[in-house]
């Protein structure tokens, strides 16, 4: 994956020079002439590396501050490029989060180096970063007696889903990523509700409802989970608006999240919880078909579904039953 750059610089000049500059290094450069341009491009284009140049309106202490405040933002390197006058500029850098000081470089081998190395260490760090949110991930679902192994069943039925689909081979790594990570904000919900055996309370619901956006904003700064990440925030959504944390409906939910979402629902089904026992997978495919009825499902990614698991004969007498009755089954590979 190539690394996104982000200039900032009220000087078009200086845009222009790191565009010559870095054409053909290999790396994906974006501009912008404010801190409110970047501010809106990070969410956008999530930056490996921001370079601060010269920000009208505000010093490039302050931009970095203000870019710094986004916590999507927070294990991002930002870099000011600046004549630094001694130690007193270097330490507000450090107070406003940025991760060095550039000053002028005498060849363009050296600023390039510097570009290179700064990125290196970012990705080392961002390696470690996402094997340590891993392991808190594997830590929330051994919290849970009735989670264990539930990793690798998701693990396996999404991939055989997937390939059914057409997905490409990253798409397939998403959602296996999405296996581990997609309840990591559970870690949020304090056990008396995660585990309670009697119905939730409506504040009981709120908080569990808040693990979406949770575990986004956990996995968010890291490059490694940037692709999963609408799978994290949106595997709770219903195509017809009900669902949370977005109330997104039909085509505004990611397909990857609709995708994923019909897999975990069924394997939430046919899996033993403190207050039901885990129904057959018939019976789950029964209940799949009855949320497509309600509006909360995609039919389409149901009755694909239900043809892997159940076979064919099984599937099409329960899409018969269904009102929203899919088309012919149809290749999810494209733009996937």
């Amino acid at each position: 994956m190539a690394a996104t750059i982000l200039f900032v610089s009220a000087d078009p000049f200086y845009r222009g020079a790191w565009e010559a500059l870095l054409s053909g290094q290999g790396y994906k450069l974006f501009t912008a002439a404010t801190i409110e341009a970047a501010l809106l491009a990070c969410p956008v284009f999530l930056p490996d590396l921001v370079v601060l140049h010269m920000v009208s309106a505000v010093s490039g202490f302050e931009a970095c501050r203000l870019l710094k405040a986004d916590s999507r933002n927070r294990l991002m390197p930002v870099v000011l490029m600046m004549e630094a006058s001694g130690a007193a500029d270097f330490s507000r850098a450090r107070e406003a989060g940025a991760s060095e000081i550039w000053a002028r470089f005498r060849t363009r081998e050296e600023l390039l180096l510097r570009v290179r190395s700064t990125l290196e260490l970012q990705s080392g760090l961002d390696r470690q970063a996402a094997e340590v949110i891993a392991s808190v991930a594997r830590d929330v679902e051994a919290r849970d007696p009735y989670a264990r192994g539930r990793s690798e069943r998701l693990s396996n039925n999404a991939a055989r889903f997937g390939k059914s689909l057409g997905l490409r081979k990253d798409v397939l790594e998403t959602l296996r990523m999405a296996t581990l990570l997609h309840d990591i904000g559970n870690i949020a919900i304090p056990d008396a509700i995660l585990f309670k055996s009697g119905p939730l309370s409506r504040q009981e619901i709120r908080v569990v409802e808040r693990h979406p956006a949770d575990g986004e904003r956990i996995c968010a700064p890291l490059r490694a989970f940037r692709d999963v990440l609408p799978v994290i925030r949106h595997h709770h959504e219903r195509m017809d608006g009900s669902g949370y944390p977005d109330g997104l409906k039909g085509g505004q939910i990611p397909p990857i999240a609709r995708i994923f979402q019909v897999v975990d629902i069924c394997d939430a089904l046919t899996s033993d919880r403190p207050q039901r026992r885990g129904v057959s997978l018939p019976s789950a495919m029964t209940i799949l078909y009855e949320e497509v009825e309600m509006g909360w499902l995609d039919a389409d990614l149901v009755t694909q579904f239900a043809l892997l698991m159940v076979g064919a004969d099984h599937a099409m007498a329960l899409a018969r039953s269904c009102r929203q009755l899919a088309v012919a089954p149809r290749k999810w590979g494209r733009g996937l």
